[in-house]
């Protein structure tokens, strides 16, 4: 359904270090970059998250946050401990979140500009579904 989702940061510079980092431990890379803005994803030139500078930008407001797939459940730690090393704030340890199902394993975050984002695995034994379904 999505192309691409972009997000307004005041600080480029803080924004891709923070996501450098969570967004490695999941497996995905910078895939683009200029003076304004700079994209993830996992091929060159497509991003799927596109950081922009936007000096006046502000989160979104109640109820939004953004959830990244994690490839396993040692991805979803590593997220979250590369997040607040990177200036994150923690929302939530990683662990089970069973009020999302018996498998939901995640990891929540608010960014150095506000947005709360996630990471999740959903696999039974902790792998990614795709891996799951090949065993």
């Amino acid at each position: 359904m999505l192309h691409h989702l972009s997000l307004g940061v005041r600080d480029l510079g803080v924004a891709t270090a923070s996501y450098d980092a969570v967004l490695g431990a999941l497996g995905y890379r910078r895939v683009f970059d200029d003076d304004d803005a700079v994209g993830y994803g996992i091929e060159d030139g497509e991003d799927l998250l596109c950081l922009k500078l936007r000096p006046a930008a502000a989160p979104p407001g109640a109820g939004f946050h953004l959830a990244f797939a994690a490839p396993r459940r040692a991805a979803v730690d590593l997220f979250h401990a590369a997040g607040l090393q990177a200036g994150g704030q923690d929302n939530g340890a990683p662990g089970l979140c069973e009020d999302d199902g018996p498998t939901y394993y995640a990891a929540f975050l608010v960014d150095p500009d506000g947005h709360p984002i996630e990471a999740v695995c959903k696999a039974p034994d902790g792998r990614h579904e795709a891996d799951a379904h090949a065993a």
